[in-house]
């Protein structure tokens, strides 16, 4: 049974592909769980964060929630469509609200917990990395990520943990286990604790090419860490379910039986193969 939780459509400000037709090439590729998860970039709009310079619009909600929902009336049965989004952190008070104020209205099927800015610049483009060397580049990505655990607001998922070293600068970019175990012990530890599921995202540049690489994981387990998710983290149809052999290989060597689908509060056991 395929799955495929965290992708974006044109709804995304980086979205490429019209959201009915990610559904119709979801449901041909064969993919029983779909979960679109709009970036909802309220981190960018309170903390005036630029991308290369320019500001990054705000997501439709009214639009995209109306036009989601019909679409999952539409596939099923055939197809579980999850109408989510995904919250870019911050500890910003008025985007938190905002974030809650989403949750009141539309009522998501699952949420998204990712990190994207850090200190007031978005790690996927350079200017994040000006100045500072590796080692303090990731711990404040790391910081940030643990500061997230404790949203004030509910999350399923915990997206892309490595996604600092998506873009970095450094001739070994990949975020390793071996570098920050106290830290990454804390943060598997916290997601354990708040039985959020683990993301295992396939749109890495690096080694692997996912992320949080396979000495992560393994932690995870080792840590009695069960619940992961897969994500091609898809913005155009042509990577629904890409990577997903690789990901699922791993995790399988790793001793990981399932993948964890959210689903309005419940969580579904999918085996992985």
């Amino acid at each position: 049974m395929l799955t495929d939780i965290h992708t974006h459509s044109a709804f995304s400000a980086d979205g490429t592909t019209p959201l009915a037709e990610m559904l119709a090439r979801a449901k041909a590729l064969g993919v029983a769980y779909y979960g679109v998860s709009e970036h909802f970039d309220y981190d960018y709009l309170e903390d005036r964060v630029l991308a290369e310079g320019k500001e990054v619009p705000v997501i439709d909600a009214a639009a995209y929630f109306t036009a989601a929902r019909a679409l999952q009336r539409a596939y099923a049965p055939d197809m579980r469509v999850l109408v989510g989004g995904e919250f870019g952190f911050t500890p910003n008070r008025a985007a938190q609200a905002r974030y809650l104020a989403i949750i009141e209205r539309y009522a998501p099927d699952f949420i998204v917990n990712s990190v994207h800015t850090v200190d007031g610049y978005d790690p996927w483009f350079a200017e994040y990395f000006t100045g500072k060397p590796r080692r303090e580049a990731y711990a404040r990505y790391l910081a940030r990520v643990r500061e997230s655990l404790e949203a004030p607001y509910r999350y399923d998922i915990v997206a892309h943990i490595g996604y600092v070293g998506r873009n970095a600068p450094y001739p070994s970019p990949a975020l390793r286990y071996e570098e920050f175990p106290d830290e990454l012990d804390d943060i598997l530890r916290r997601i354990i604790a708040r039985g959020a599921v683990l993301e295992v995202n396939s749109s890495a540049r690096q080694a692997g090419d996912f992320v949080p690489g396979a000495d992560i994981l393994a932690r995870y387990f080792a840590l009695g860490g069960r619940n992961v998710s897969f994500a091609s983290d898809a913005h155009g149809r042509e990577r629904i379910l890409a990577g997903r052999e690789k990901a699922v290989a791993a995790l399988s060597a790793i001793g990981f039986t399932h993948l964890t689908v959210p689903d309005c509060g419940k969580q579904i056991f999918v085996p992985l193969t």
